[in-house]
Protein backbone atom coordinates (compact mmCIF):
# COMPACT_ATOMS: atom_id res chain seq x y z
CA UNK A 1 0.00 0.00 0.00
CA UNK A 2 1.56 3.29 -0.65
CA UNK A 3 1.67 5.86 2.08
CA UNK A 4 1.25 9.61 1.48
CA UNK A 5 2.86 12.21 3.61
CA UNK A 6 1.16 15.28 4.10
CA UNK A 7 2.90 18.60 5.64
CA UNK A 8 1.54 21.34 7.02
CA UNK A 9 0.87 23.17 10.20
CA UNK A 10 -0.63 19.74 12.22
CA UNK A 11 1.96 17.17 10.54
CA UNK A 12 5.49 16.73 10.20
CA UNK A 13 7.59 16.28 7.59
CA UNK A 14 9.09 13.03 7.11
CA UNK A 15 12.55 12.57 8.52
CA UNK A 16 14.04 11.61 5.59
CA UNK A 17 13.00 15.37 4.27
CA UNK A 18 14.18 17.60 7.33
CA UNK A 19 17.52 16.34 6.15
CA UNK A 20 19.73 18.53 3.28
CA UNK A 21 20.31 17.16 0.36
CA UNK A 22 24.00 16.51 0.42
CA UNK A 23 23.56 14.89 3.86
CA UNK A 24 21.25 12.16 2.52
CA UNK A 25 23.44 11.68 -0.66
CA UNK A 26 25.25 8.80 1.35
CA UNK A 27 22.09 6.74 2.34
CA UNK A 28 20.00 7.04 -0.80
CA UNK A 29 19.89 3.95 -3.00
CA UNK A 30 20.80 6.23 -5.91
CA UNK A 31 24.14 6.77 -4.75
CA UNK A 32 25.18 2.99 -3.00
CA UNK A 33 23.75 2.00 -7.23
CA UNK A 34 25.95 4.44 -9.06
CA UNK A 35 28.97 2.97 -6.85
CA UNK A 36 27.70 -0.52 -7.56
CA UNK A 37 28.37 -0.02 -11.85
CA UNK A 38 31.50 1.79 -11.06
CA UNK A 39 32.93 -1.60 -9.34
CA UNK A 40 30.80 -3.84 -11.90
CA UNK A 41 32.41 -1.57 -14.84
CA UNK A 42 36.18 -2.72 -14.56
CA UNK A 43 35.52 -6.74 -14.48
CA UNK A 44 33.39 -6.17 -17.26
CA UNK A 45 35.11 -3.55 -19.11
CA UNK A 46 38.48 -5.78 -18.81
CA UNK A 47 36.61 -8.78 -20.37
CA UNK A 48 35.33 -6.97 -23.07
CA UNK A 49 38.38 -5.27 -24.11
CA UNK A 50 40.43 -8.09 -24.14
CA UNK A 51 37.96 -9.65 -26.21
CA UNK A 52 37.22 -7.27 -28.67
CA UNK A 53 40.97 -6.19 -29.12
CA UNK A 54 41.61 -10.08 -29.80
CA UNK A 55 39.21 -10.61 -32.22
CA UNK A 56 39.44 -7.46 -34.21
CA UNK A 57 43.25 -7.69 -34.23
CA UNK A 58 42.82 -11.30 -35.48
CA UNK A 59 40.66 -10.42 -37.89
CA UNK A 60 43.22 -7.20 -39.05
CA UNK A 61 45.95 -9.88 -39.13
CA UNK A 62 43.83 -12.50 -41.78
CA UNK A 63 42.48 -9.83 -43.98
CA UNK A 64 44.29 -11.03 -46.69
CA UNK A 65 43.72 -14.21 -46.76
CA UNK A 66 39.76 -13.29 -47.12
CA UNK A 67 39.16 -15.37 -43.29
CA UNK A 68 40.04 -12.13 -41.72
CA UNK A 69 36.30 -10.42 -42.80
CA UNK A 70 34.29 -12.98 -41.17
CA UNK A 71 35.93 -12.83 -37.74
CA UNK A 72 35.82 -9.05 -38.04
CA UNK A 73 32.01 -9.19 -38.52
CA UNK A 74 31.97 -11.72 -35.23
CA UNK A 75 33.94 -9.23 -33.39
CA UNK A 76 31.49 -6.62 -34.22
CA UNK A 77 28.45 -8.50 -33.44
CA UNK A 78 29.90 -9.55 -30.30
CA UNK A 79 30.39 -5.93 -29.71
CA UNK A 80 26.86 -5.73 -30.25
CA UNK A 81 26.05 -8.34 -27.21
CA UNK A 82 28.06 -6.13 -25.10
CA UNK A 83 26.12 -3.38 -25.59
CA UNK A 84 22.66 -4.86 -25.54
CA UNK A 85 24.57 -5.90 -21.96
CA UNK A 86 25.99 -2.23 -21.01
CA UNK A 87 22.33 -1.02 -21.80
CA UNK A 88 20.64 -3.26 -19.33
CA UNK A 89 23.22 -2.53 -16.83
CA UNK A 90 22.92 1.58 -17.46
CA UNK A 91 18.91 1.09 -17.09
CA UNK A 92 19.07 -1.07 -13.79
CA UNK A 93 22.06 0.61 -11.83
CA UNK A 94 21.49 4.22 -13.69
CA UNK A 95 18.14 4.46 -14.64
CA UNK A 96 19.46 5.62 -18.25
CA UNK A 97 17.01 4.54 -20.62
CA UNK A 98 18.19 4.43 -24.02
CA UNK A 99 16.82 3.30 -27.09
CA UNK A 100 18.23 0.43 -29.09
CA UNK A 101 20.28 0.95 -32.31
CA UNK A 102 18.98 -0.43 -35.42
CA UNK A 103 19.08 -3.79 -36.14
CA UNK A 104 21.49 -5.22 -39.10
CA UNK A 105 19.66 -5.88 -42.48
CA UNK A 106 21.17 -7.87 -44.60
CA UNK A 107 20.12 -6.92 -48.15
CA UNK A 108 20.15 -10.70 -49.62
CA UNK A 109 20.32 -14.28 -47.90
CA UNK A 110 23.09 -16.37 -47.27
CA UNK A 111 25.93 -15.32 -44.64
CA UNK A 112 27.98 -12.94 -46.72
CA UNK A 113 24.99 -10.57 -47.29
CA UNK A 114 25.14 -10.24 -43.11
CA UNK A 115 28.75 -9.87 -42.96
CA UNK A 116 28.75 -6.89 -45.42
CA UNK A 117 25.78 -5.31 -43.34
CA UNK A 118 27.52 -5.95 -40.10
CA UNK A 119 30.45 -4.24 -41.71
CA UNK A 120 28.54 -1.44 -43.07
CA UNK A 121 26.76 -0.67 -39.67
CA UNK A 122 27.99 2.53 -38.30
CA UNK A 123 26.07 1.14 -34.65
CA UNK A 124 28.55 -1.57 -34.65
CA UNK A 125 31.27 0.11 -35.47
CA UNK A 126 30.25 2.58 -32.38
CA UNK A 127 30.06 -0.45 -30.05
CA UNK A 128 33.08 -1.39 -30.63
CA UNK A 129 34.49 1.82 -29.89
CA UNK A 130 32.60 2.16 -26.70
CA UNK A 131 34.59 -2.01 -25.97
CA UNK A 132 38.01 0.36 -26.41
CA UNK A 133 37.45 3.46 -24.65
CA UNK A 134 35.41 1.92 -21.77
CA UNK A 135 37.69 0.08 -20.68
CA UNK A 136 40.38 3.25 -19.40
CA UNK A 137 37.79 4.82 -17.84
CA UNK A 138 36.94 2.20 -16.09
CA UNK A 139 40.00 1.46 -14.64
CA UNK A 140 40.44 5.13 -13.52
CA UNK A 141 36.69 5.43 -12.33
CA UNK A 142 37.89 1.95 -10.60
CA UNK A 143 40.74 3.26 -8.83
CA UNK A 144 39.42 6.88 -7.67
CA UNK A 145 35.75 5.37 -6.31
CA UNK A 146 37.31 2.65 -4.22
CA UNK A 147 40.12 3.91 -2.23
CA UNK A 148 37.83 7.14 -1.50
CA UNK A 149 35.02 5.50 -0.43
CA UNK A 150 37.29 3.08 1.86
CA UNK A 151 39.26 5.93 3.22
CA UNK A 152 35.42 7.98 4.02
CA UNK A 153 33.58 5.01 5.87
CA UNK A 154 36.64 3.84 7.50
CA UNK A 155 37.78 7.57 9.00
CA UNK A 156 34.15 8.27 9.39
CA UNK A 157 33.80 5.12 11.74
CA UNK A 158 37.24 5.63 13.55
CA UNK A 159 36.05 6.00 16.74
CA UNK A 160 33.91 2.78 16.73
CA UNK A 161 36.93 0.03 15.84
CA UNK A 162 40.01 2.24 16.58
CA UNK A 163 40.26 -0.68 19.78
CA UNK A 164 40.73 -3.39 17.34
CA UNK A 165 44.40 -2.55 17.12
CA UNK A 166 45.81 -2.24 20.90
CA UNK A 167 43.46 -5.29 21.14
CA UNK A 168 44.79 -7.41 18.56
CA UNK A 169 47.56 -6.01 16.28
CA UNK A 170 49.59 -4.87 19.08
CA UNK A 171 49.56 -1.34 18.19
CA UNK A 172 48.42 1.81 19.61
CA UNK A 173 46.05 2.76 16.34
CA UNK A 174 45.73 3.40 13.04
CA UNK A 175 49.17 4.46 12.05
CA UNK A 176 49.36 8.33 10.25
CA UNK A 177 53.00 7.81 9.09
CA UNK A 178 56.26 6.24 10.87
CA UNK A 179 60.23 5.26 10.35
CA UNK A 180 62.60 3.14 11.86
CA UNK A 181 63.19 5.74 14.72
CA UNK A 182 59.48 7.26 15.30
CA UNK A 183 55.57 6.61 14.02
CA UNK A 184 52.40 8.51 15.03
CA UNK A 185 48.85 6.66 15.81
CA UNK A 186 45.78 8.12 15.70
CA UNK A 187 44.79 7.39 18.93
CA UNK A 188 44.25 10.33 20.92
CA UNK A 189 40.33 12.13 21.62
CA UNK A 190 41.58 14.75 19.44
CA UNK A 191 42.92 12.74 16.51
CA UNK A 192 39.97 10.01 16.84
CA UNK A 193 37.49 13.25 16.56
CA UNK A 194 39.24 14.85 13.67
CA UNK A 195 39.76 11.76 11.84
CA UNK A 196 35.92 11.06 11.93
CA UNK A 197 35.19 14.49 10.88
CA UNK A 198 37.45 14.41 7.87
CA UNK A 199 35.75 10.75 7.23
CA UNK A 200 32.50 12.36 7.40
CA UNK A 201 33.13 14.80 4.79
CA UNK A 202 34.12 12.64 2.42
CA UNK A 203 31.40 10.26 2.77
CA UNK A 204 28.97 13.57 2.18
CA UNK A 205 31.47 14.45 -0.80
CA UNK A 206 31.86 10.80 -2.16
CA UNK A 207 28.55 10.13 -3.69
CA UNK A 208 28.89 13.32 -5.77
CA UNK A 209 32.30 12.01 -7.15
CA UNK A 210 31.13 8.90 -8.27
CA UNK A 211 28.20 10.83 -9.46
CA UNK A 212 30.23 12.81 -11.35
CA UNK A 213 31.81 9.59 -12.45
CA UNK A 214 28.93 7.82 -13.81
CA UNK A 215 28.23 11.14 -15.71
CA UNK A 216 30.88 10.14 -18.10
CA UNK A 217 29.42 6.37 -18.48
CA UNK A 218 26.18 8.07 -18.94
CA UNK A 219 27.54 10.27 -21.91
CA UNK A 220 29.59 7.20 -22.93
CA UNK A 221 26.49 4.60 -23.30
CA UNK A 222 24.23 7.17 -24.59
CA UNK A 223 26.59 8.57 -27.75
CA UNK A 224 28.02 5.15 -28.56
CA UNK A 225 25.47 2.75 -27.62
CA UNK A 226 22.47 4.05 -27.91
CA UNK A 227 20.69 5.38 -31.66
CA UNK A 228 22.45 8.07 -34.05
CA UNK A 229 21.07 10.89 -34.36
CA UNK A 230 20.77 10.19 -37.99
CA UNK A 231 18.68 7.50 -37.02
CA UNK A 232 16.37 9.23 -34.54
CA UNK A 233 15.97 11.56 -37.35
CA UNK A 234 14.90 9.20 -39.67
CA UNK A 235 12.30 7.09 -37.13
CA UNK A 236 10.90 10.88 -36.80
CA UNK A 237 10.84 11.59 -40.09
CA UNK A 238 9.03 8.22 -40.94
CA UNK A 239 6.44 8.96 -38.26
CA UNK A 240 5.84 12.28 -39.79
CA UNK A 241 5.09 10.95 -42.74
CA UNK A 242 2.59 8.56 -42.08
CA UNK A 243 0.74 11.88 -40.13
CA UNK A 244 1.32 13.96 -43.59
CA UNK A 245 -0.28 10.79 -45.56
CA UNK A 246 -3.12 10.00 -42.70
CA UNK A 247 -4.34 14.04 -42.52
CA UNK A 248 -3.44 14.11 -46.76
CA UNK A 249 -6.19 11.52 -46.90
CA UNK A 250 -8.54 12.79 -44.17
CA UNK A 251 -8.39 16.31 -46.10
CA UNK A 252 -9.43 14.60 -49.40
CA UNK A 253 -12.11 12.51 -48.23
CA UNK A 254 -13.44 15.64 -46.01
CA UNK A 255 -13.30 17.60 -49.96
CA UNK A 256 -14.74 14.32 -51.31
CA UNK A 257 -17.99 13.99 -48.99
CA UNK A 258 -18.42 18.00 -48.94
CA UNK A 259 -18.50 17.55 -52.84
CA UNK A 260 -20.57 14.78 -52.81
CA UNK A 261 -23.52 16.26 -50.17
CA UNK A 262 -23.37 19.67 -51.17
CA UNK A 263 -22.33 21.28 -54.37
CA UNK A 264 -22.88 18.21 -56.56
CA UNK A 265 -25.86 17.18 -54.91
CA UNK A 266 -27.33 20.72 -55.48
CA UNK A 267 -26.03 20.58 -59.00
CA UNK A 268 -28.18 17.14 -59.70
CA UNK A 269 -31.42 19.29 -58.06
CA UNK A 270 -30.53 22.19 -60.58
CA UNK A 271 -30.10 20.42 -63.50
CA UNK A 272 -33.10 18.06 -62.78
CA UNK A 273 -35.13 21.46 -62.30
CA UNK A 274 -33.78 23.13 -65.49
CA UNK A 275 -35.23 20.27 -67.44
CA UNK A 276 -38.34 20.23 -66.11
CA UNK A 277 -38.75 23.87 -66.96
CA UNK A 278 -37.68 22.82 -70.42
CA UNK A 279 -40.28 20.63 -70.70
CA UNK A 280 -43.26 23.22 -69.62
CA UNK A 281 -41.73 26.20 -71.81
CA UNK A 282 -43.93 25.90 -74.12
CA UNK A 283 -47.23 24.91 -72.01
CA UNK A 284 -46.72 26.88 -69.26
CA UNK A 285 -44.27 29.92 -69.82
CA UNK A 286 -45.16 31.35 -66.46
CA UNK A 287 -44.05 27.82 -64.53
CA UNK A 288 -41.04 27.76 -66.41
CA UNK A 289 -40.05 31.32 -65.72
CA UNK A 290 -40.47 30.44 -61.92
CA UNK A 291 -38.45 27.17 -61.82
CA UNK A 292 -35.60 29.02 -63.56
CA UNK A 293 -35.71 31.58 -61.33
CA UNK A 294 -35.62 28.82 -58.44
CA UNK A 295 -32.73 27.57 -60.36
CA UNK A 296 -30.39 30.97 -60.25
CA UNK A 297 -31.42 30.55 -56.67
CA UNK A 298 -29.77 27.44 -56.58
CA UNK A 299 -26.74 28.53 -58.81
CA UNK A 300 -26.14 31.06 -56.14
CA UNK A 301 -25.68 28.62 -53.43
CA UNK A 302 -23.53 26.20 -55.41
CA UNK A 303 -21.41 28.57 -55.98
CA UNK A 304 -21.29 29.89 -52.60
CA UNK A 305 -20.61 26.27 -51.17
CA UNK A 306 -17.63 25.94 -54.18
CA UNK A 307 -16.62 28.93 -52.64
CA UNK A 308 -16.34 28.44 -49.53
CA UNK A 309 -15.19 24.67 -50.02
CA UNK A 310 -12.18 26.19 -51.79
CA UNK A 311 -11.59 28.71 -49.15
CA UNK A 312 -11.36 25.52 -47.00
CA UNK A 313 -8.62 24.26 -49.40
CA UNK A 314 -6.98 27.72 -49.50
CA UNK A 315 -8.34 30.52 -49.07
CA UNK A 316 -7.67 33.52 -51.87
CA UNK A 317 -7.32 36.49 -49.40
CA UNK A 318 -4.41 34.68 -47.82
CA UNK A 319 -2.23 34.02 -51.05
CA UNK A 320 -3.24 37.72 -52.05
CA UNK A 321 -2.55 39.59 -49.02
CA UNK A 322 -1.09 37.38 -46.39
CA UNK A 323 -1.80 36.55 -42.96
CA UNK A 324 -2.56 39.75 -41.84
CA UNK A 325 -5.43 39.97 -43.77
CA UNK A 326 -6.53 36.26 -43.55
CA UNK A 327 -6.59 35.65 -39.88
CA UNK A 328 -8.60 39.32 -39.56
CA UNK A 329 -10.85 37.82 -41.71
CA UNK A 330 -10.88 35.02 -39.67
CA UNK A 331 -11.81 36.88 -36.46
CA UNK A 332 -14.55 38.62 -38.18
CA UNK A 333 -16.44 34.86 -38.39
CA UNK A 334 -15.66 34.64 -34.47
CA UNK A 335 -18.65 33.98 -32.44
CA UNK A 336 -16.21 36.35 -29.79
CA UNK A 337 -14.37 39.63 -30.59
CA UNK A 338 -11.06 38.45 -31.28
CA UNK A 339 -7.63 41.13 -31.41
CA UNK A 340 -5.61 40.42 -34.35
CA UNK A 341 -2.03 41.73 -33.96
CA UNK A 342 0.68 40.42 -37.18
CA UNK A 343 3.73 41.75 -36.83
CA UNK A 344 5.69 39.75 -39.77
CA UNK A 345 9.09 41.29 -41.89
CA UNK A 346 7.97 39.21 -44.50
CA UNK A 347 6.09 36.66 -45.45
CA UNK A 348 6.83 32.92 -44.66
CA UNK A 349 6.89 30.01 -47.14
CA UNK A 350 3.50 28.97 -48.68
CA UNK A 351 2.62 26.09 -47.14
CA UNK A 352 4.03 27.20 -43.45
CA UNK A 353 1.78 30.44 -44.23
CA UNK A 354 -1.23 28.31 -44.89
CA UNK A 355 -0.57 25.95 -42.11
CA UNK A 356 -0.56 28.95 -39.61
CA UNK A 357 -3.69 29.86 -41.18
CA UNK A 358 -5.64 26.80 -40.58
CA UNK A 359 -3.76 26.26 -37.20
CA UNK A 360 -5.48 29.39 -35.98
CA UNK A 361 -8.64 28.94 -37.84
CA UNK A 362 -8.77 25.63 -36.08
CA UNK A 363 -8.18 27.26 -32.63
CA UNK A 364 -10.63 29.91 -32.88
CA UNK A 365 -13.30 27.39 -33.82
CA UNK A 366 -12.62 25.89 -30.18
CA UNK A 367 -12.67 29.46 -28.68
CA UNK A 368 -16.38 29.72 -29.93
CA UNK A 369 -17.26 26.22 -29.65
CA UNK A 370 -15.83 25.30 -26.43
CA UNK A 371 -14.33 28.06 -24.31
CA UNK A 372 -17.23 29.78 -23.42
CA UNK A 373 -15.21 32.88 -23.54
CA UNK A 374 -16.03 36.93 -23.64
CA UNK A 375 -13.01 37.80 -25.56
CA UNK A 376 -9.98 36.66 -27.69
CA UNK A 377 -6.96 37.60 -29.60
CA UNK A 378 -4.48 36.04 -31.93
CA UNK A 379 -0.72 37.27 -31.97
CA UNK A 380 1.67 36.37 -34.84
CA UNK A 381 5.02 37.34 -34.81
CA UNK A 382 8.54 36.33 -35.68
CA UNK A 383 11.38 34.99 -33.66
CA UNK A 384 15.11 34.21 -35.15
CA UNK A 385 13.71 31.25 -37.66
CA UNK A 386 10.37 30.29 -36.22
CA UNK A 387 7.25 31.35 -36.85
CA UNK A 388 5.38 31.81 -33.02
CA UNK A 389 1.57 31.85 -33.23
CA UNK A 390 -0.69 32.35 -29.56
CA UNK A 391 -3.92 32.33 -29.34
CA UNK A 392 -5.27 33.35 -25.69
CA UNK A 393 -8.75 33.59 -24.46
CA UNK A 394 -10.59 34.56 -21.19
CA UNK A 395 -12.75 31.25 -21.05
CA UNK A 396 -13.21 28.67 -18.61
CA UNK A 397 -9.98 26.86 -19.69
CA UNK A 398 -8.96 22.99 -19.51
CA UNK A 399 -7.81 22.60 -22.84
CA UNK A 400 -6.04 19.59 -23.06
CA UNK A 401 -3.48 18.26 -25.66
CA UNK A 402 -3.43 14.78 -24.09
CA UNK A 403 -6.58 14.27 -24.06
CA UNK A 404 -7.59 12.95 -27.39
CA UNK A 405 -9.43 16.02 -28.81
CA UNK A 406 -9.28 18.24 -31.99
CA UNK A 407 -5.72 19.35 -29.99
CA UNK A 408 -3.56 16.38 -30.06
CA UNK A 409 -4.36 15.97 -34.22
CA UNK A 410 -3.38 19.99 -34.89
CA UNK A 411 -0.36 18.81 -32.24
CA UNK A 412 0.70 16.42 -34.66
CA UNK A 413 0.15 17.97 -37.94
CA UNK A 414 2.25 20.46 -36.61
CA UNK A 415 5.03 17.76 -35.65
CA UNK A 416 5.14 17.14 -39.05
CA UNK A 417 7.08 19.87 -40.06
CA UNK A 418 8.84 20.22 -37.08
CA UNK A 419 6.26 22.54 -35.37
CA UNK A 420 5.48 22.52 -31.59
CA UNK A 421 1.90 23.16 -29.95
CA UNK A 422 1.86 23.96 -26.52
CA UNK A 423 -1.39 24.87 -24.14
CA UNK A 424 -1.43 26.75 -20.66
CA UNK A 425 -5.10 26.44 -19.60
CA UNK A 426 -5.57 26.09 -16.08
CA UNK A 427 -9.73 25.23 -15.45
CA UNK A 428 -11.45 29.04 -14.90
CA UNK A 429 -8.84 29.77 -17.38
CA UNK A 430 -7.19 32.15 -19.01
CA UNK A 431 -6.10 30.12 -22.15
CA UNK A 432 -2.85 30.50 -24.32
CA UNK A 433 -1.95 28.06 -26.69
CA UNK A 434 1.09 28.93 -28.23
CA UNK A 435 2.32 27.05 -31.83
CA UNK A 436 5.97 27.23 -33.13
CA UNK A 437 6.59 26.78 -36.61
CA UNK A 438 9.59 27.24 -38.56
CA UNK A 439 9.86 30.05 -40.86
CA UNK A 440 11.63 28.10 -44.28
CA UNK A 441 10.92 31.60 -46.31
Amino acid sequence: MAMAYRTGPDTPAPRSRRLPRPLRAPFEARTWREFCYVLLSLPLSVVFFGLALGLVAAGAGLVVTFVGIPVLAAALAMCRGFGALERLRARTLLDLRIGTPAPVRPRGGGPMAWVGAMLKSGASWRHLLYALVHMPWAVFSFAVALPLWATAWTCATYPLWHWVFPAFVGLDGLQLYGDRTHAHYLDSPAELTATSAVGLLLVIATPWIVRGLTTVDRLLVTGLLGPSRLEGRVVELESDRGVVVDTAAADLRRIERDLHDGAQARLVALAMDLGLAKEKLHEDPDAAAHMVAEAHGEVKLALQELRDLARGIHPAVLTDRGLNAALSSLASRCTVPVTVTVDLPTRPAEAIEGIAYFTVSELLQNVSKHARATRASVDVRRTHNRLILQVSDNGQGGADITAGSGLTGLAERLDAVDGVLTTDSPTGGPTLITAQLPWRA
